[in-house]
């Protein structure tokens, strides 16, 4: 069928995980390409983690960093943000769904990148079915910056599916730089590498629900709201030939999960949508990574894989990551930032307005000799 048929194998590729034994989603909501690693320690303190992969030459998705839990007070600004956004939440599902049903046919197999897609993935699902009746098949898959995506899931998916039918889901854009890593891995398969998101804020791909810079309230949390899953991880140690990039199931935390919640609040949208026309331009003109090149000019940064644009780009940054500031534009919505402001100042991060900026926010990592810095590799950044 493709080189994917033609790669060494000894057997059958594993069958995927299902909740509720791996994740907090219902069993058919979505089958993760996965190898479970809940019971291996993976996790490590923001700035341990980070001086290994500075100073060690160590990958990012080697290890894991510790989940974020957050307090009342986030938990506020989040469910605010989550009523807030939840009609324009569901009006993106519906425009990238009918998108892709139009364009790409009614037995279309979605594939969410793992784990920021994957709640993208389960609504897509729940609109084609309440839309169309349709029974859509949905896997997880990893992907990971400087490796690739996970070629073993890929030969799972093309033993069972024409790869034609194939859809790839991810919840918004930065800079494009996972649309061009995906698109680099299926470089010479017969999958589509057309990404399929409801923001696209960096104008890197062509199906999408808005091109607006905004607040989906998934990316305020981590786990808690993509089923209880941890990021993925590639790691030799753990991770043969023969097993899927791995992830962690935290059971430990189901009584703080909201991915139900969530998934929930955002389909009680649906039957208010009317209008699903797809936006007229849709050509991609990766504009957002000029604007990126451009800040790493002004700020001396060096490496523009230390610069996340987007809400949700900048969320990861100050759960996850070294922070050396965030830059907010002028005039951008208060409540799309209300989070980002609270993790900033609890961060001890300098908040900087600027005008014109094209995103609504902008999170740029410590450059150089911190314990933040990745390249384009995921490794150490230049110094």
């Amino acid at each position: 069928m493709s080189e994917l048929a033609s790669e060494p194998s000894t057997r059958r590729t594993p069958e995927p995980l299902r909740g509720p034994a791996f994740g907090s989603y219902a069993p058919d909501e979505v089958a993760w390409l996965l190898t479970d690693l809940s019971d291996v320690a993976l996790e490590a303190p923001t700035e341990e983690r980070e001086e290994a992969v500075q100073n060690g030459g160590a990958h990012y998705a080697e290890s894991l960093p510790q989940e974020y839990q957050p307090d009342d007070a986030y938990l506020a600004l989040y469910r605010d943000a989550l009523a807030a956004s939840a009609p324009r939440l569901a009006q993106a599902v519906g425009t990238v769904a009918e998108q892709v049903l139009a364009e790409r046919g009614h037995d279309v197999v979605l594939v969410s990148l793992a784990r920021a897609g994957t709640p993208v993935g389960v609504l897509l699902r729940r609109w084609a079915a309440r839309r169309h009746g349709l029974d859509l098949p949905h896997y997880g898959v990893s992907i990971v910056r400087g490796r690739g995506i996970d070629r073993l899931a890929l030969r799972h998916l093309a033993e069972r599916h024409d790869p034609a039918t194939v859809v790839f889901v991810d919840g918004w854009t930065g800079k494009g730089a996972i649309a061009r890593e995906l698109a680099a891995a299926l470089d010479g398969t017969p999958f589509d590498p057309d990404l399929a998101v409801l923001a696209d804020p960096g104008r890197c791909v062509r199906t999408f629900g808005t091109r607006d810079d905004w607040l989906i309230a998934s990316a305020c949390l981590n786990s808690t709201v993509s089923g209880l899953v941890s990021r993925t991880v590639l790691n030799d140690r753990l991770i043969g030939p023969d097993r899927y990039h791995g992830a962690k199931f935290y059971a430990e935390l189901a009584g703080s999960d909201v991915s139900g919640a969530f998934l929930d609040t955002v389909t009680a949208g649906f039957d208010a949508v009317r209008d699903t026309t797809a936006p007229v331009d849709r050509t991609p003109d990766f504009a957002g990574w000029a604007a990126v090149d451009r800040i790493v000019d002004d700020y001396g940064i060096g490496d523009a894989n230390l610069v996340k644009p987007g809400v949700g780009e900048t969320t990861r940054v100050l759960l996850r990551r070294v922070p050396w500031r965030v830059l907010v534009r002028a005039g951008a919505p208060a409540a799309d930032l209300a989070h980002i402001r609270l993790l900033a100042e609890r961060r001890g991060v300098p908040v900087e307005e600027v005008e014109g900026l094209p995103y609504s926010c902008v999170g740029l990592i410590h450059p150089r000799f911190t314990r933040g810095a990745t390249g384009a590799d995921g490794l150490a950044a230049a110094r």
